[in-house]
Formats: structure tokens, C-alpha cells, sequence
């Protein structure tokens, strides 16, 4: 018995701490607001340059909508089916121009930006960004483009 919990102490698995998307020395380590852009392509961008996406990572995905304003609350509630949640208000986008200005002459489109914390690869970005995609296009709205946060590979020394 007692060997038992030896061998589970050290070589058991330990319950990883998940990503809190409310940390705030988070930053933006790979974003791709081209349609045509392979997610592939934005995270070999992203791995070799600076803050740099880490693979082996938690990943906090966010994926920037435009979408009619009475179809926010039911867009909400679908993505939360996989765990999406709303990025807070304050978040901030990554690209994707104006929005306000994006649609010129239709209904108007506000900004939403979901998110979910998530191991990024390109197969998963991908998927996730053909599932907002879809979710977009039928409250008719359109994505902007996905971004991805994780904690700098290197901490900033704070200065205060």
C-alpha cells in the first residue's frame, strides 16, 4: 500500500492549473485577420516571433465576430455549448480594422469577442475557426479573425 502511494506521488499525474483568462499579464502571441491565411501559416509566424507562441501551451483562443445586435444573446449561448464565453468588454481586438464602419448601408453590427482556454494547434484553430465561422454566418454577422494569449515567454520585471 504504502509503496502505491509512492509510485503515485512520483510518477502520478498532476492536475494541471488551467490558463485564467483574467490574468493580466496575458498577450497577444499569434492572430490571423486574413480569411485566406492557413492557421498553420499564422502559428509558425507566431512561434518565431516575439512575445512567441509556446505549443506546448494553454492557450486562451479568441475569435472576433461582428454580429446583429438581437443575435449576440443566442450566438452567446451556442458557443457556450463548447465552452466560449464573452471576453470582457475592455478586451482588446487585435485587428480587424473598424467595426463600426465594416458594414456600411446594412443592420448594425456590434463586436463580439469569444473566447475559451484551450492546447492551440493548427488543426483545433482551424476547426474552431470554421465552427465560428458557421455560428457567424447564420445570425448574419461575419468573423473578423482569431487571436491567441498566453503569459510572455519572458515576465516583465515590474517597475513600480
Amino acid at each position: 500500500m504504502e509503496r502505491v502511494r509512492w509510485w503515485r506521488k512520483r510518477f502520478g499525474r498532476r492536475r494541471a492549473v488551467p490558463l485564467d483568462v483574467t490574468r493580466t499579464d496575458l498577450v497577444v502571441v499569434a492572430s490571423s485577420f486574413d480569411d485566406a491565411e492557413a492557421c498553420s501559416r499564422a502559428l509558425e509566424r507566431a512561434e518565431a516571433s516575439e512575445p512567441g507562441w509556446m505549443a506546448e501551451a494553454d492557450a486562451v483562443l479568441r475569435h472576433h465576430l461582428l454580429l446583429p445586435a438581437d443575435q449576440v444573446p443566442t450566438a452567446v449561448e451556442l458557443a457556450g455549448q463548447d465552452r466560449y464565453t464573452v471576453a470582457a468588454p475592455d478586451a482588446p481586438v487585435s485587428g480587424g480594422g473598424d467595426p463600426a464602419g465594416a458594414e456600411q448601408g446594412t443592420e448594425e453590427l456590434v463586436a463580439l469577442v469569444l473566447q475559451r482556454v484551450q492546447l492551440l494547434d493548427a488543426l483545433h484553430c482551424s476547426q474552431e475557426r470554421s465552427r465560428m465561422a458557421g455560428l457567424a454566418q447564420r445570425a448574419g454577422g461575419r468573423v473578423l479573425g482569431w487571436d491567441a494569449l498566453q503569459p510572455p515567454r519572458k515576465p516583465v520585471a515590474r517597475t513600480d
